[in-house]
């Protein structure tokens, strides 16, 4: 039977509540922290302890991390009151934020000075797989700090896979992530195409799943989007960062970036109107506003009884 060590974790954003809230669940005590008092409210609720600092955070060997960005990470681990300031005995920090290539090395440059270990572990799906317990893990790293932290990672996910070497994961990561953010700028622009020239929206998703246009991605928000749910499960900022980190790796690894930058405007014009808060799909609102048709179920019936 395993034993459990103390877990610190900081993030109790929609993916981190759902982790924190199955490794209390399933034995493990969790000290918890978060900006939010809400989300530390919650984490109390699933039986988490509150740590008022950081200094709490860092007194557990493992800390685990699931922030918005790379940069938040290393501000987190930085400062005089920094995670990597007096930080446990053979510490051990596992990021699960969705980052970058070049902060993964920064990361665990800085973490290895500090005489501990950095796991790079960012995570697929979303946060409704979060809350049960079946996340995907991507580790890129050594195979003995895997084995060390796989106990903990199977409490939450429902596969775990070890890439390959440092730097691997968030590079399969953020491809990953960008052909899904792509996909639904791609049926967004085509939703609101059909709006605009008046098509039968209830038929759309029917006639794209049934053939090469169905994707993962319409299955879980194609008819949300349409229905005008943009409840931000997975949301627009972090689309937006997400694609903005591929764009910067696919100029530095000396390709063409057309289409990436295509995609990260995209989203960044549904920011600029307001929408980073919404889901991902909101980035429909960004060709709604240029069309003057809002792309909803309904919508040319309505339109037509007025």
């Amino acid at each position: 039977m395993t034993t459990f060590e103390r877990v610190g974790f900081i993030g109790l954003g929609g993916m981190g509540r759902g982790l924190v809230k199955n490794l209390v669940a399933k034995g493990v005590a969790v000290t918890a922290f978060d900006l939010n008092p809400a989300a530390v409210a919650i984490a109390q609720s699933f039986g988490a302890t509150a740590a008022g600092n950081l200094q709490q955070i860092r007194d557990c060997r493992i800390v685990m991390i699931c922030v918005n960005e790379a940069e938040d990470v290393e501000a987190l681990l930085t400062g005089t009151n920094g995670l990597l300031a007096g930080a446990a005995p053979g510490f051990v920090i596992v990021d699960h934020t969705t980052g970058s290539p070049q902060m993964v090395a920064k990361l665990d440059r800085m973490v290895r000075a500090a005489g501990g270990r950095y796991a790079e572990a960012p995570m697929t799906r979303t946060p409704k797989h979060a809350d049960i317990g079946k996340v995907n893990v991507l580790f890129g790293g050594e195979r003995d700090l895997l084995e060390d932290l796989r106990p903990y990672f199977e409490l939450y996910a429902e596969n775990i896979f070890h890439i390959g070497p440092l730097g691997h994961a968030i590079r399969l990561k953020l491809i990953h992530n960008y052909i899904a953010f792509a996909n639904v700028a791609a049926w967004c622009e085509g939703f609101a195409l059909a709006a605009k020239d008046g098509l039968d929206l209830s038929q759309l998703i029917r006639i794209i799943s049934a053939a090469g246009g169905k994707s993962g991605m319409l299955d879980l928000y194609g008819q949300a989007t349409l229905d005008g749910d943009f409840t931000p499960l997975m949301s627009l900022a972090n689309a937006r960062k997400d694609v903005r980190y591929y764009a910067r790796w696919l100029e530095e690894a000396g390709l063409p970036g057309f289409m990436a930058e295509a995609v990260h405007q995209t989203y960044r014009q549904a920011a600029l109107l307001g929408h980073d808060g919404e889901s991902c799909t909101a980035v429909i609102k960004a060709y709604e506003a240029v069309t003057g048709v809002e792309a909803r179920v309904g919508q040319k019936d309505q339109q037509q009884g007025t």
